[in-house]
């Protein structure tokens, strides 16, 4: 009994040889430094974005690399893209959705048509993608699911208006998964990194604790599938005291965001 309660969430991944993984939003970022290790590391991986020239750019000569165009957040596209790989694969091992906008803005300043393609991209999309690969998973009774989301999603901040929200929706939808699927012999991994170097982030004009590079993130990842964790946080440095923040009494909470965030 005890042991049950300590014992890892998800199967141990540390063996990447001839894995078949396919990674949403590989073209930069954590994406793009994720499916270089895993390539490196013997896994056969589709790389999958809307830009072709940076997939194939990844891909180089690689014959383990599998370049899938597609735009994750239209749903025909994903049917067609899963085709593809079953054709190829005859099956998916691991799916990692790691495609995201992101625009640092105020609730004042959002605006519709940025605001939609915000959530199409880090909220519908894994939505659109669970719809066409689940019943293939189900049906072989194993896979994985990993959903990259971010310690943004852990309470409320500003300049987060949108980005937040849709993390936040992340982190309830892994949690979810987790119990619909692990009985089905379907692992879920939920990814929540703190501040990384990408495009993305590039766009902020604050200070950013404990940034990362992308390879940095990398090695946090691959060691969280390595020990079998439902959540792979990082650094913790970093994420534990936002988780701590998360938790206090809202009164509280608001107090201590505007003594650390200057301008509130």
């Amino acid at each position: 009994m005890l042991s049950a309660l300590f014992s890892p969430l998800n199967p141990r991944r540390s063996d990447w040889h001839g894995q078949r993984v396919w990674l949403i939003g590989a073209s930069s970022g954590i994406g793009a430094a994720l499916a270089l290790a895993l390539l490196k590391r013997g896994a056969r991986v589709a790389l999958s974005a809307r830009k072709p020239e940076p997939l194939r750019t990844l891909a180089g000569t690689r014959r383990n690399a599998l370049v899938v165009t597609m735009d994750a957040t239209q749903q025909d596209q994903w049917a067609a893209a899963h085709a593809t790989l079953l054709a190829a694969w005859r099956g998916v091992d691991l799916v990692i959705f790691c495609a995201a906008q992101y625009q640092p803005e105020r609730s004042w300043e959002v605006r519709g048509t940025a605001m939609r393609g915000m959530i199409d991209a880090n909220l519908v999309s894994v939505y659109l993608g669970l719809e066409s690969v689940l019943p293939a998973m189900i049906e072989q009774g194993q896979g994985a699911v990993a959903i990259v989301a971010s310690i943004a999603g852990y309470l409320g901040l500003p300049n987060a208006s949108v980005y937040g929200p849709t993390k936040a929706a992340l982190i309830n939808l892994a949690e979810l998964l987790y119990l619909d699927l692990q009985p089905r012999g379907i692992a879920v991994y939920l990814i929540n990194p703190g501040f990384v170097q990408t495009r993305l982030t590039a766009r902020n004009t604050f200070r950013m604790p404990a940034l990362l590079t992308p390879e940095q993130a990398v090695d946090y990842i691959l060691a969280g599938f390595a020990a079998g964790r439902f959540e792979i946080d990082f650094p913790w440095r970093f994420t534990r005291p936002v988780r701590l923040v998360s938790r206090l009494p809202y009164r509280w909470r608001f107090a201590l965001l505007r003594r650390l965030l200057p301008g509130l």
